[in-house]
């Protein structure tokens, strides 16, 4: 059921990276999703039509079928479960359709389908994710031929091609939920199913996408800071912490500055006031880009913090539910917005530290 738009994920503590393992992985997973075949399982378990529109959307959206056949499997059992809101109305949360998207303004769930559970394509709102799979002029929930692209679509907004966790919990905020939805994916899945690749690819990546080394720094002083923020790639994220062996985000930045002598702000309001600010597009390895979130229990300023390595990649260490430390691209458009960059290198009293410690 889509009830809530999740801020992450949380890997499974058992995963074990080794930053080293795979050298010339490259930072940027490719556009599309390669597709596994499906096992016996799949074809004698899930109705003929329902199997066509996984694959079918899987391939086009670039999202493994087989995660939206679990999903498809935990909500509605491919729509053959008898509950409310499966093939009409809606269940006590407001969701409807075999993929179950909130489709009831002031529910629980929420509207993310957009407009009326059933409605003319003309008359679909720019919000939301119901869409006309087939072409027949009606938007409706209870469609699998439209609900199944749109389950697809919100996986996407929701990082599946960054992280598969992350989205599934986005779809549904319980842990338990994505659990049950990788479960019945292995299943449906003809051989081993591996959803931790996109992980893998932000903690063990060396080389961008066109295949040349990333987090290339200007001089020597800034690369040995890149260099020592890459090294913390796979380690956890916990609020509060400033390493050795887990960081918040702030506390990974200021250890980074602290691996060369350099003293800046502890947290990410400070270090954002700390600057100097950089234009955006003039932002280069080693400057820090802020983000536009901001918490209640916090001083007013960007709440969140990563190091620019270049390449439209920084490392960050995201969040409790986010996975661990891990390159990923800061101008993502399904994350906060950047609000800018800084060069704690070219602040008076770093260069005054880096002064001192020559002489």
């Amino acid at each position: 059921m889509v009830l809530v738009i999740a801020f992450g994920v949380i890997l499974a503590s058992s995963m074990t990276i080794n930053p080293g393992s795979l050298l010339m992985l490259q930072c940027t997973p490719g556009e599309s999703s390669e597709q596994t075949e499906s096992s016996g399982y799949a074809e004698d378990s899930i109705p003929e039509n329902y199997l066509e529109l996984y694959k079918k959307w899987g391939e086009e959206k670039g999202v493994p079928w087989n995660i939206l056949a679990g999903v498809g499997q935990v909500e509605s059992k491919h729509g053959r479960w008898d509950g409310p809101g499966i093939t009409e109305g809606h269940n006590d949360w407001g969701a409807a359709g075999p993929m179950q998207f909130g489709a009831l303004d002031g529910s629980a769930a929420g509207n993310s389908w957009g407009g009326e559970p059933v409605m003319k394509t003309e008359d679909r709102p720019e919000e939301g994710y119901g869409q006309d799979g087939d072409k027949d002029g009606t938007v409706s929930v209870y469609d699998p031929e439209d609900a199944i692209p749109a389950a697809a679509d919100y996986l996407i907004a929701h990082g599946i091609k960054d992280d598969v966790r992350q989205a599934i919990y986005g779809y549904n905020h319980a842990w338990w939920y994505v659990d049950d939805v990788l479960e019945w994916a292995d299943k449906y899945a003809d051989g081993d199913f591996d959803p931790s690749e996109s992980v893998k690819v932000g903690v063990e990546c060396n080389v961008n996408e066109d295949g040349q080394p990333i987090g290339q720094a200007p001089d020597e002083m800034t690369q040995a800071v890149v260099d020592w923020a890459l090294a913390q790639r796979g380690k956890s994220y916990v609020y509060g912490a400033t390493g050795p062996n887990t960081f918040d985000c702030s506390g990974l930045t200021m250890k980074a500055y602290e691996s060369i002598g350099v003293t800046i702000p502890r947290i990410s309001q400070d270090q954002w006031g700390f600057g100097p600010k950089i234009p955006k597009g003039e932002e280069q390895p080693g400057d820090l880009v802020f983000f536009d979130v901001s918490r209640s229990y916090e001083p007013p300023g960007p709440g969140h913090v990563g190091m620019v390595i270049g390449d439209g990649l920084m490392v960050e260490a995201w969040c409790t539910d986010c996975g661990p430390i891990a390159t990923r691209e800061y101008d993502d458009p399904n994350r906060a917005d950047v609000l800018g960059f800084t060069r704690p290198l070219e602040h008076p009293d770093v260069k005054s530290q880096l002064e001192s410690r020559s002489q």
